[in-house]
Parts: C-alpha cells; sequence; structure tokens
C-alpha cells in the first residue's frame, strides 16, 4: 500500500544540526513519485531521494558484489528483498560506492552526482534525484512475517505495576528470555497512512459484561524495528555472535494498541484484535553500518542469561535518541509526549534473533522483528500513554487547551529518531531515521 506524506507536521525530534540523511547514512527504501508510480529502490541524502535503479542502469555499481549486472537487477525491483537477500557485503558495497559517487552541500542539501568517465552525468541526476516532500513512500519490503517484543524492563515494570502490583510487576520468565508474539503482517502500514479506529469486544465498565464497541482506549507504542536480510535454515539456529549479519538494518515503528480490546481477550494467549489492526513503519532503513558508531553497551543483566544469549561483547546496544508526539488537527507542529532512547533496552538485537531462533525458527528475508515499547527511567521517557497517563486516570496536557488520556479521533502521531555524536578523525556524524506517522480516522459503523 502506498500513501502521499503529509507535510504539515514539524519534526518531533528535538533541533540539531546536520541533515538526517547525511553521507554518513545512505538509507535504503522503496519510492515512487506522481510522475513514476512504480516503486523503486531508493537512497535518500540531504532533501532529496535518489534513484537506484537509475544509477545502476549508468553503471555506478562495478564493484565484485553489485557488479556484471547484479545491481541493474536488484534496483529494478519493486522491492528491497532481492538486494536485502545478496547479504551484508553486498550492503555495504552499496554503501561504500553511493558515499564515493554522492556529495551533499551541508549549507543548502543540494545533492552532486559523480560518476566516472560519465559524460551524460548531468543527465543521470535530472532523473535520479527528486525531493523528498514529492515522494509516495511505500514499504521497503515485502514483509512475510512479523514479531514484536517486549524488550523493554521499564515499559515491563510500569505495566506490570499497573495490573499486578508492585511485588510481580515482572513475571518470572521476563529477566531469563526477550519474550515476544507474532504479528499480523498484512497490517503493516508505511509513514502517513490513515488507520481507522479498531473496534472490538471491551468490557462494560458498570456491568463487566462484554460489549461491542469502538475502542476507547487507542495507544501509540515508541518502538524501533530490525529487517532481516539473509535467512537461516529450517532447524538451524543463528548464534549469537552471528545475528547482527543476518539484519538489514532498523526503521521506526508505531504497534498501535487498542487497550481496552486488548485487555478483554490477552488472557491466555495474548495479544489479538488489540494488536493486529495497524502497526505503521518509517520508510527509511537505516543499516548496522551507518549505525557502527553509535555502539553503546546494552544494560547489565541480572540473573546471568543462559550460555546461548550471552553476547561475545557488551557493544550490542545502540545510542539513538527517540521521541514520539501528538498533534491535534489543525495545529502546525505536534507536542512532544516523551523522548526516549534505543539503549534502555534490556534485550539487544542479537539477543532477540539468538532466541527467536534457538528452537529452529527460521527467519526469512524481509522479516521484522519488533523491540516493543522503549520506556526510559523516568516519566518524561515513557513510550506508551497507558504508562503515561496510568491507564487512562491522569489525562496529559497536550496545550491547545487541550489534554488527552489516550489518541483521539483526529489525532496524529509522530515518532521520529537519530543518532548524533562527534566520532574521532571524522566530525560530527549525524544519522535520523526521519518520521513514523499515522493519523486517526473515527470508527466504521457496523449493523447487526
Amino acid at each position: 500500500m502506498a500513501t502521499t506524506p503529509q507535510p504539515r507536521a514539524a519534526t518531533a525530534t528535538a533541533p540539531s544540526p546536520g541533515w538526517d540523511f547525511s553521507i554518513h547514512n545512505i538509507p535504503f527504501g522503496t519510492v515512487s513519485t506522481t510522475s513514476d508510480s512504480k516503486p523503486r529502490p531508493a537512497t535518500a541524502l540531504g532533501k532529496y531521494a535518489v534513484d537506484l535503479s537509475v544509477l545502476s542502469s549508468a553503471g555506478a555499481f562495478q564493484g565484485p558484489q553489485l557488479g556484471n549486472g547484479v545491481a541493474e537487477k536488484v534496483f529494478a525491483e519493486l522491492t528491497l528483498n532481492a538486494f536485502m537477500a545478496l547479504g551484508r557485503p553486498a550492503w555495504t558495497e552499496a554503501r561504500k560506492t553511493l558515499q564515493s559517487i554522492l556529495s551533499l552541500d551541508a549549507a543548502t542539501g543540494e545533492v552532486t552526482i559523480t560518476l566516472p568517465n560519465d559524460p551524460t552525468e548531468n543527465d543521470v541526476k535530472s532523473r535520479a534525484l527528486h525531493p523528498l516532500e514529492t515522494l509516495i513512500y511505500h514499504l521497503p519490503a515485502h514483509i512475510g512475517d512479523y514479531t514484536d517484543f517486549y524488550a523493554s524492563r521499564e515499559h515491563a515494570t510500569n505495566v506490570g505495576v499497573m495490573f499486578r502490583g508492585k511485588e510481580n510487576a515482572l513475571m518470572p520468565n521476563w529477566l531469563h528470555l526477550p519474550v515476544g508474539y507474532h504479528g499480523r503482517s498484512s497490517s503493516i502500514l508505511p509513514t502517513a497512512t490513515p488507520l481507522t479506529r479498531p473496534s472490538g469486544q471491551i468490557l462494560h465498565p458498570t456491568l463487566k459484561t462484554p460489549m461491542f464497541s469502538p475502542t476507547k482506549k487507542l495507544d501509540y507504542e515508541l518502538e524501533m524495528a530490525y529487517l532481516i536480510g539473509t535467512p537461516n535454515t529450517l532447524g538451524t539456529p543463528i548464534p549469537i555472535a552471528d545475528a547482527a549479519d543476518h539484519v538489514f538494518g532498523m526503521v521506526l515503528m508505531n504497534d498501535w494498541s487498542a487497550r481496552d480490546l486488548q485487555q478483554w481477550e490477552y488472557v491466555p494467549l495474548g495479544p489479538f484484535l488489540g494488536k493486529n489492526f495497524a502497526t505503521t513503519i518509517s520508510p527509511w532503513v537505516v543499516t548496522l553500518d551507518a549505525l557502527e558508531h553509535f555502539k553503546t553497551p546494552q544494560p547489565e543483566q541480572h540473573p546471568e542469561v543462559l550460555p546461548y544469549l550471552r553476547p561475545p561483547t557488551p557493544l550490542d546496544a545502540y545510542d539513538v535518541e527517540l521521541s514520539v508526539g501528538l498533534m491535534v488537527p489543525n495545529a502546525n507542529e505536534p507536542t512532544v509526549l516523551a523522548r526516549s532512547n534505543l539503549r534502555h533496552l534490556y534485550w539487544t538485537l542479537p539477543q532477540m534473533i539468538a532466541h527467536h531462533t534457538i528452537n529452529g525458527c527460521n527467519l526469512r528475508t524481509g522479516d521484522l522483528l519488533g523491540t516493543g515499547t522503549i520506556s526510559g527511567p523516568d516519566t518524561s521517557s515513557m513510550g506508551s500513554m497507558l504508562e503515561l497517563t496510568k491507564n487512562g486516570t491522569e489525562p496529559v496536557d497536550i496545550g491547545h487547551g487541550e489534554k488527552r488520556a489516550f489518541v483521539e479521533d483526529g489525532d496524529e502521531i509522530v515518532i521520529s529518531g537519530y543518532a548524533e555524536r562527534v566520532v574521532e578523525g571524522v566530525g560530527r556524524v549525524r544519522v535520523g531515521f526521519g518520521e513514523c506517522r499515522g493519523v486517526v480516522l473515527r470508527a466504521r459503523e457496523f449493523k447487526f
């Protein structure tokens, strides 16, 4: 499904110099334009998307992984799956090639393309560059399977305290394995796709019997997600030391939740209609190569985990600043509700993959693995309204004379994220993820 981006909202990320899509980034996505409706792979640099099918046809990729027509083939596809299936050496080669032929004017966001020994360079530039605001975004890959984890100790504790009390906040298994569940891939949406408020069974507040109703507790979840590039064979687990090489890259994610539907249905088998109606992801996939400068130690884990979950290095977490904002209708910018960071996660990407496959489960190219809600240590970093408002009992002030207990019709949720630091020998490096956004439409009317 494709959708036109809605440019009316400013980013919810704190202002910072530099471009999210810098030469240090080189993310990958799938886009089309009003003048050419065919989806095709692209990268983003400055204020432009760069059409990879145009560059590959012009002979830009001549390395050992992408030469001999490989680039022309994979970048002519409608999604990134064929490129992702080539493996990390090909992803790294593509990124380095693009960094060598593209340059960015940091002051203006303008992009220059330099192709060796190619006199038609100006023609290539006119066909390859498209302003970001003119794009139609598509899902970057065909997503066959989707798994969502529950990897934030702070989030799991906050929710557990609310529903089970402080003494039983974490279930007995939580500190021993990355808890997860299988979601619904058919309802994963590209950024800016509107979603309809879901309906289903909720518990009547006074009669204590179920009734059919639109959800009264629609919530967002501030998450990130990983796209699998290279698969593993059925029956063959992925060792934790090899897990990162199977990951093509990361996106921002909002795993929308209907808390009242979820609360009524989740025992004994877990989330169903309260979660499967919509999950929104950002359009640009940031590779692990681009995030190498931002690796950081994960939180200490006690008790010690089983051997298959023990990382060979403590630098398995990433320092990525995250922000979530809510924009009411007719507002010019969102109100920031929370700021968090990917480094807060108790369970890391390699641990999630090692656990997911330890029973022989086969991950496939394009599979999506969500982190679960990323909450931090204080109120300002809570990644859901369930936590912020204590299940709706303490509404938050969002300005404009309005408060919110949960997300209302017409509200738009805007999630953004970036990593930034000074790197010795390189200077200030910024790698941004863009935005993950979605506006809520009123529920459908039903007659039974």
